[in-house]
């Protein structure tokens, strides 16, 4: 496959530019500390980009906080479609990275495959993890998962809580585990509240039962993401929790346009944050802690101290979690936000039980 990296000059860091026909690595001087500025810390990212304001952009930032704490040199690649993969990961390697991290799901043959042919490489990829049946584990391979179907349990056990219709929406990207795991959890922790609360809040746009629901088809398209939430919004959703990276833009999006008839929930890093502009629908989000697995991925290698044993981030280490409410902490009432605590108690200690069949093992 081919592959293309937008590079742009980037202060204190080394970038990588490949054109269509390839170009050579461009160096300069790396931030802060350059006690390891011979070591190259590498990524690519999938196509949603590094500025996507949720899966990539919280992943290169544990890129950068690792390099700037300790003083390495900066290489990225930063795909442009899926058909860059393989060209990007061969890049990396033609930079002589000491560790490469992959983004995403989509990279998982580009970045295996580049793993068993260099050896001397260390690398890491978010999202996926080599199969069992098929060659894996790879001893140079770091697999960083998520569990966030159970924060995604307390994101829909709030949307249902505070929804005035009755009705609360959800839509993903592309239908594979790493979105299907939100919605499944989202989904769940609805029911969840409908048992606790003999309510009857229904979910639209996911049946995590049957396994069908609503998509966009990518993860790049705004107008896409913003038509999918206005055809949840046209029947009844007044709360919508899109698992489409920069696409889920357009639901945040037409939720601010409703002027407060409709909110949103943002997933992967705290929308408040990454997507400031939208923060005044955001009743919360569903964080992935992507930056500080990354960091302290990197960091293991610079310290001679990597393995290649999964990381699974779950509510219990902090690897995932429901991000603060910002705006909306005076709006959800008390009982709400302590159910909530019992919840996430409730999923650590197994009293509640997640169904979710795309849950990544515990590490």
């Amino acid at each position: 496959m081919k592959k293309y990296v937008r590079g742009t000059a980037i202060v204190g860091v080394l970038t990588l530019a490949v054109a269509a026909c390839g170009s050579k690595p461009t160096d300069s001087s790396s931030g802060g500390s350059s006690a390891n500025k011979d070591f190259k810390a590498c990524m690519v990212s999938d196509s949603g980009g590094f500025d996507d304001k949720s899966f990539n952009q919280t992943s290169y930032k544990g890129l950068q906080d690792a390099v700037k704490e300790r003083g390495l040199t900066e290489v990225k690649a930063e795909s442009k479609s899926d058909n860059d993969y393989t060209t990007n990961m061969t890049a990396m390697v033609s930079a002589k990275c000491n560790v490469i991290v992959a983004v995403g799901f989509k990279l998982e043959d580009a970045t295996e495959k580049a793993a068993r042919a260099n050896p001397s490489i260390k690398f890491a990829i978010v999202d996926s993890a080599p199969d069992p049946t098929k060659g894996g584990p790879i001893a140079n391979l770091k697999p960083l998962l998520f569990n966030t179907a159970q924060s995604s349990f307390q994101a829909g056990y709030l949307a249902a809580a505070m929804t005035k219709s009755g009705k609360v929406g959800t839509f993903g990207g592309l239908q594979i585990p790493t979105v299907t795991i939100f919605m499944d959890g989202f989904a769940q922790g609805v029911r969840y509240y409908n048992t606790q609360k003999s309510k009857n809040v229904q979910v639209l746009g996911w049946d995590d039962q049957k396994q069908k629901g609503l998509f966009t088809g990518d993860f790049e398209d705004k107008a896409k993401g913003q038509n999918n939430a206005q055809n949840l919004i046209t029947q009844g959703a007044d709360i919508v929790f899109p698992v489409a990276g920069p696409s889920g833009l357009g639901a945040l999006q037409a939720a601010k346009a409703s002027n407060g008839k409709v909110n949103a929930i943002w997933v992967d890093t705290d929308g408040c944050i990454s997507a400031e502009e939208y923060c005044s629908v955001l009743m919360s989000s569903v964080e992935k802690g992507m930056d500080v697995a990354v960091k302290d991925a990197v960091i293991s290698v610079v310290d001679n101290k990597f393995d290649n044993t999964q990381f699974t981030g779950t509510l219990q280490n902090g690897g995932t979690a429901i991000a603060p409410f910002h705006d909306f902490d005076s709006k959800i009432p008390a009982d709400v936000k302590s159910e909530l605590d019992t919840i996430k108690a409730d999923i650590i200690s197994g009293k509640i039980t997640i169904e979710s069949k795309v849950q990544p093992k515990a590490s």
